[in-house]
């Protein structure tokens, strides 16, 4: 089992659009609006290290308006 917090940054007044997207991956167990430096904080579990580089490179970072990420995996 994997676990990360990944951080957002998003374009200015689309962090509920971005949230509301997120939240239909099944991978993403929370997704946090916040402010800051940071936008929207997720919480993400994957079955193995692969799947977890695949929600990041192929589900989180493609979606529009993401302007960067900070992915923190987490030892279960």
């Amino acid at each position: 089992m994997e676990k990360a917090y990944i951080f957002l940054s998003c374009e200015i007044g689309k962090e509920l659009e971005i949230a509301s997207q997120l939240r239909t991956i099944n991978e993403i167990k929370n997704v946090m609006i916040t402010y800051g430096e940071y936008d929207i904080v997720v919480e993400a579990e994957t079955k193995n290290s692969d799947k977890m580089d695949n929600l990041l490179t192929s589900k989180i970072r493609k979606l529009e308006k993401i302007r960067s990420t900070i992915t923190l995996r987490v030892t279960i």
